[in-house]
């Protein structure tokens, strides 16, 4: 993948980059592979705003992804790489032999025409499922299960990448994108290699309207606010947040404050802590 920039013909385009999707091979998704979406734009079931800055957005379809990898034994071929709007990375629609087909997300490296597989007995090859056993140490994995037969939930982001580090008792031990260091169990299944489109995190949005197509809507900072609407607001001219700590507008710590629950059931699987 490569990033395109742009001359400053306009304000908008000064410091705009977009991807140049030249990997994309077909434009239009497979139609028993796809649902409609309609966001909930940050409302609950009661049309209460409960997640704000969101709205709006360009119309798009979901697509069904098989991130399971449960067609054990089934050799499937790379028909097509196609752009997904609701992640980063691209998808790969693959043909199954017993003609079925599904999408995956796009693996780095992985071709056209590329032949894959799951399985315990699958080869180390790029797009490959495997038991996290079966993985030799040091390999870069994606789309890793946390729990048994549940589907990759972890590490699907565009070019991100686990690594496998030790092997132990029923665990396998994963070093994350995170930084973060964690034990799994070794049956869980992970997919080979490095999830593609690595240059997703250099393109610059360039203009506030961008934004607006991915249904994000601006954010007023607190401190510009009146005190009845933040508690960061008030004051004359520009004022500091004058509190011992910055807070979010219902008076909860912000801004570095740790919100994990330290009692959660899964903290006894993290070696490390992200930073």
């Amino acid at each position: 993948m490569a990033i395109r920039l742009y001359k400053a013909y306009t304000p908008g385009t000064r410091n705009r980059t977009v991807s140049i999707f030249n990997e994309i091979t077909k434009n239009k998704p497979e139609r028993k592979l796809i649902k409609k979406y309609h966001s909930p734009k940050g409302r609950n079931n009661r049309g209460i705003i409960t997640c704000r800055h969101k709205g709006g957005g360009h119309k798009k379809r979901y697509r069904l992804l098989d991130f399971k990898r449960d067609k054990f034994n089934i050799k499937g071929k790379v028909a097509s790489i196609e752009y997904d709007p609701n992640r980063n990375a691209r998808i790969a629609l693959i043909h199954y032999e017993d003609g079925q087909k599904r999408y995956i997300i796009h693996p780095r490296s992985l071709k056209l025409g590329n032949i894959i597989i799951s399985g315990e007995n699958a080869p180390i090859e790029i797009g490959n499922a495997l038991p996290l056993e079966k993985i030799p140490l040091g390999t870069a994995v994606h789309n890793i299960e946390i729990k048994l037969h549940k589907g990759g939930q972890i590490v699907r982001s565009a070019g991100t990448y686990a690594q496998i580090v030790a092997k132990e008792g029923n665990t396998v031990t994963l070093k994350l994108p995170s930084s973060e260091v964690r034990i799994i169990h070794k049956k869980c299944y992970a997919t080979i290699g490095q999830v593609g489109n690595i240059d997703a995190s250099n393109i610059t949005i360039g203009k506030a309207g961008r934004n607006r197509w991915f249904g994000k809507r601006p954010q007023v900072r607190g401190v510009v606010m009146n005190p009845i609407d933040h508690p960061h607001g008030g004051g004359e001219g520009k004022s500091p947040i004058g509190k011992p700590r910055p807070v979010t507008p219902w008076g909860k710590p912000a801004l570095g404050q740790k919100t994990r629950n330290k009692k959660k059931y899964s903290n006894k699987y993290i070696l490390r802590r992200r930073k």
